[in-house]
C-alpha cells in the first residue's frame, strides 16, 4: 500500500498526523508546501492526500484541482479553518473527499483518513482488474467463429451484445473485446446486474452524492465513472430492473447521467458491452425489457456456443483447468486418463465451461491419485452415465444444475467444492458426511495464508446464503416455513434474504 501524504506548512500539524497514523501502522510522507507535493506527483502517487488550504505559494485548492485532473480516483482531504467555510464548499465542488476543520480531534481525523483509505483501496481494486486477460481456449469451428468476430471488432468501439448459456465464458469474451480495442489501456469494469440488490444497483451504476440517502457519508463514483474512456461490461442485462433500463437507455442515447442525489449532469465516454443468457426478444414481448433499449444494445450480437457444441475442446479445457487449479492450491497437477477424457467429452455438462472448471477443482482436491480414472469422478456423474443412457444423452438428463452440484466456495478465482443437498448429500463427496468440513478448513487456511481479510465474514456470508437458498427450495419459496426449518426467526430470514440478495422468496 502506498503512503498517505500530508501537505501543510504548519510543522506541528504534520507531526501530530504523522504520529497518529504511525500508531495505526500507516506509512506517511510529508510536504511543507504544495509545490513540493506537485513535483513529487511526477514520480509517485499517495494512497490518500491530506492538504491544508492556505499555504505560501500554491494553495490546497490548486493542489486539489491538479490531483483531480490527473488522478480522479485519489481521495483528497482538505484541512480548513472555521473561517474558511467558503473554501470548504469550493473544496467539495472541486472533488474533495471530505474536509477537516481546525482545530480538529485527532481520533476523528484518523477515522476520516481510514475511510478515505478504504475508498482508495476499493477504487484501486476495481480499476486495476486482472493484470492479464485470461485465455479463451478452443479449437472447435464454433469457437473459431468467435475468435474471428473478436478480430473483426478489434478496432471498433461499437456496442456488443454477447449471448450464450450460463457458464459459457461471456465475460472472457468481453475482456478480449476490450483488450483488442482502442480502449485497451483504459479501465475494464464488470458488473453483474443480477448480483446487486435492486435498491443498490442504481448507486453502483451511476454513483451517489454525499447525503443522497442514509449512510451516504461521502460522494462515490459509480461504474460509469470508473470506466471512463474504457469499457463497461454489464452481465445478465436481461435481469436489470425496468426503471433502471430507462436510465441506462438515457446514458446510451445522449452520453450523460446523474449521480443519485446529484443535479449536475456528468458525461460518459464509455463503451458498453452487455451479456445475457436469456432470450431478450421474448422478454421484450413479455413487457419485461424495453424494446428501445434492446435495439440500442443489439448493435452487434455475438453468440457463444455451449460446451455441447464444442466437445472437441473439452480435453484442452480440462488440462488447462487442472494446471490452473493445482497452481492455485499449491499442489501437483492431476492427469486425466484417456478413458476419463473420453467419458467427460460425452457428457452434456449444462453448466458449460464454468461447470467443467468447478469439476476440475473438485478433482484437484478430492481425486485419490495423480491419474484420474472414471471411478474417481463425482458419483452423480458416473451414476447418471451408468443409468442406461448413452454418454451424450443420459449424462445431461439428470444434471439439471451441475454447476451447483459440486457446490463451491469462491475466493479470488479459487473454487473449492462443497457438498450441497442438490448434489445428493453424501454422494457429492466421498467419505463421511462431514467431509465438507475438511474442505471448509482447507479453504479458510488458503485464504488466511494468502493474507485475505475478514475471512469469517466472507465464508459466513456464503454459508448463510447456501443454507437459506436450499431451505427456500425445499419449501418452494415460502420464507416463513424456511425460517422454521432452519430454526431462525421470521424477521431474521427476511433481513438475511435482503442482505444476501436472494430471489424467489415469498410470504407463506
Amino acid at each position: 500500500m502506498k503512503p498517505i501524504w500530508i501537505v501543510d506548512d504548519d510543522e506541528s500539524i504534520r507531526w501530530v498526523l504523522e504520529k497518529a497514523l504511525a500508531r495505526e501502522n500507516l506509512a506517511t510522507k510529508s510536504f511543507a508546501n504544495a509545490r513540493d507535493a506537485i513535483a513529487a506527483l511526477e514520480f509517485e502517487t499517495p494512497q490518500v492526500l491530506v492538504s491544508d488550504i492556505r499555504m505560501p505559494g500554491d494553495s490546497g485548492l490548486d493542489l486539489l484541482q491538479l490531483v483531480k485532473s490527473r488522478f480522479p480516483g485519489l481521495p483528497v482531504i482538505i484541512i480548513t479553518a472555521f473561517s474558511d467555510l467558503d473554501s470548504a464548499v469550493a473544496a467539495f465542488q472541486g472533488g474533495a473527499f471530505e474536509y477537516l476543520a481546525k482545530p480538529f480531534d485527532i481520533d476523528k481525523a484518523v477515522e476520516l483518513i481510514r475511510r478515505a483509505l478504504d475508498e482508495s483501496l476499493r477504487e484501486t481494486s476495481v480499476e486495476s482488474g486482472p493484470s492479464e486477460t485470461p485465455e479463451i481456449l478452443g479449437q472447435a469451428p464454433a469457437m473459431q467463429e468467435v475468435f474471428r468476430a473478436i478480430g473483426r471488432l478489434s478496432q471498433s468501439n461499437v456496442t456488443v451484445l454477447i449471448t450464450g448459456e450460463s457458464g459459457s465464458g461471456k465475460e472472457l469474451v468481453a475482456r478480449a473485446l476490450h483488450k483488442h480495442s482502442p480502449r485497451a489501456q483504459q479501465p475494464f469494469i464488470a458488473l453483474n446486474t443480477a448480483a446487486i440488490p435492486k435498491d443498490l444497483l442504481e448507486s453502483e451504476l451511476f454513483g451517489h452524492e454525499r447525503g443522497a440517502f442514509t449512510g451516504a457519508q461521502t460522494t462515490r463514483r459509480g461504474r460509469f465513472e470508473q470506466a471512463e474512456n474504457g469499457t463497461l461490461f454489464l452481465d445478465e442485462i436481461g435481469d436489470m430492473p425496468f426503471d433502471l433500463q430507462t436510465r441506462l437507455l438515457r446514458v446510451l442515447s445522449d452520453g450523460h447521467f446523474y449521480r443519485v442525489g446529484g443535479h449536475q449532469p456528468l458525461k460518459a465516454n464509455v463503451r458498453v458491452i452487455t451479456a445475457t443468457h436469456q432470450n431478450l426478444e421474448q422478454r421484450v414481448r413479455e413487457g419485461l425489457f424495453r424494446e428501445d433499449l434492446y435495439h440500442r444494445l443489439n448493435v452487434i450480437r455475438l453468440r457463444l456456443p455451449s460446451l455441447r457444441e464444442r466437445r472437441e475442446d473439452i480435453p484442452i479445457l480440462v488440462r488447462h483447468f487442472l494446471v490452473q487449479s493445482a497452481k492455485q492450491l499449491g499442489v501437483e497437477a492431476k492427469r486425466m486418463s484417456d478413458a476419463t477424457l473420453q467419458f467427460l467429452s460425452g457428457l452434456d455438462l449444462p453448466g458449460n465451461v464454468r461447470q467443467l472448471e468447478n469439476l476440475c477443482n473438485w478433482i484437484t482436491v478430492m481425486a485419490p491419485g495423480q491419474t484420474v480414472e472414471v471411478k474417481d469422478l463425482p458419483l452423480e456423474l458416473t451414476q447418471e452415465q451408468g443409468g442406461g443412457a448413452g454418454a451424450g444423452a443420459g449424462a445431461g438428463a439428470g444434471l439439471s444444475a451441475p454447476a451447483e452440484s459440486y457446490g463451491a466456495i469462491q475466493h479470488h478465482g479459487t473454487v473449492v467444492p462443497v457438498a450441497t443437498p442438490e448434489a445428493g448429500g453424501a454422494h457429492a463427496l466421498p467419505g463421511s458426511p462431514d467431509a465438507w468440513l475438511g474442505l471448509l478448513e482447507a479453504q479458510a487456511a488458503a485464504m488466511l495464508s494468502g493474507g485475505q481479510q475478514e475471512v469469517m465474514a466472507v465464508l459466513g456470508r456464503q454459508f448463510e446464503s447456501a443454507l437459506i437458498r436450499t431451505a427456500l427450495k425445499h419449501t418452494h419459496g415460502r420464507k416463513n416455513d424456511a425460517a422454521v426449518r432452519l430454526g431462525i426467526g421470521r424477521n431474521t430470514i427476511t433481513r438475511k434474504i435482503a442482505e444476501l440478495g436472494i430471489d424467489g422468496a415469498k410470504d407463506d
